[in-house]
């Protein structure tokens, strides 16, 4: 399985510090929420990891293996990667989109090899979009358009996922959806990073939480140990009920502080 190591990292954009020493270990077949409030550094953090942002300093280690030293075609393998607020432009169908995740394994103006096929076939399966199979993505809701955009990933089959925000504009019953894959995706022995809004979510799937705040590492741990509202508080600047009587935390924003 994966391990990513992250060693102190600070990333700045422009003469904007967005990261601070921020330093975590993660392995695969476990699903690690990211989260914290706007303007955190939670996708700077993201992109680093996936080698689009370099680090000021500090390292990130795939595997022992900085980043800084890794071609594009590997880390685009090791890493599968889902932004944030994707919008499809082209009429593709759903399985030419979902084959589109086997770019990093093709030589220029070559062709898919059966190899390909197969991991488009799972990926489809996984996700649940057979039925969309010959649906053009553009006309997807919004719900089945976040789940073939998961399989582009998925088809990848790296041993890493990083997703960013995969469950902003979806109704309830389709971020259940969302998380369910990726809590599946995770028991299948992928790391899964996530970044998530939604805190009650985060505390019920993840099974490691960061919160960031201005660029540092508030805290790491269990959902149970990071959310507290102390925590919420300082970095939310919001009041918030935790009921904690059944497994996982519950989390009811109450105000503004």
């Amino acid at each position: 399985m994966v391990k990513i190591r992250i060693e102190a990292a600070s990333v700045s954009i422009g003469r904007r510090a967005v990261l601070q020493d921020v330093s975590a270990t993660f392995e695969g077949g476990s699903l690690i929420g990211i989260i914290g409030p706007n303007g955190a550094g939670k996708s700077t953090l993201a992109r680093a990891i996936l080698g689009l942002l370099p680090v000021t300093s500090g390292h990130i280690r795939i595997d022992d293996r900085d980043i800084a030293k890794m071609d594009r075609p590997t880390l685009a393998r090791t890493i599968a990667y889902l932004s944030q607020g994707q919008t499809l432009h082209w009429p593709l169908s759903v399985e030419r989109l979902v084959a589109l995740g086997r770019l990093p394994y093709l030589a220029p103006l070559s062709r898919l090899l059966p190899d390909d096929a197969a991991a488009i076939d799972r990926a489809i399966q996984f996700a649940d979009v057979g039925e969309l199979r010959q649906r053009i993505a553009t006309e997807l809701s919004g719900g089945e358009r976040a789940r073939a955009l998961l399989a582009r990933a998925l088809a990848v089959e790296a041993p890493a996922l990083v997703v960013d925000e995969p469950l902003a504009s979806l109704d309830p019953g389709h971020q259940l959806e969302v998380m369910d894959l990726l809590e599946r995706q995770a028991a299948s022995g992928t790391l899964v990073i996530a970044i998530l809004h939604d805190l009650t979510l985060a505390a019920r799937y993840c099974d490691r939480l960061l919160l960031l705040g201005r660029g540092h590492l508030i805290a790491d741990g269990t959902p149970a140990e990071v959310l507290t509202e102390d925590r919420l508080a300082s970095v939310y600047g919001i009041t918030a009920s935790i009921d904690r009587t059944g497994a996982n935390p519950v989390i009811i924003p109450l105000s503004r502080i």
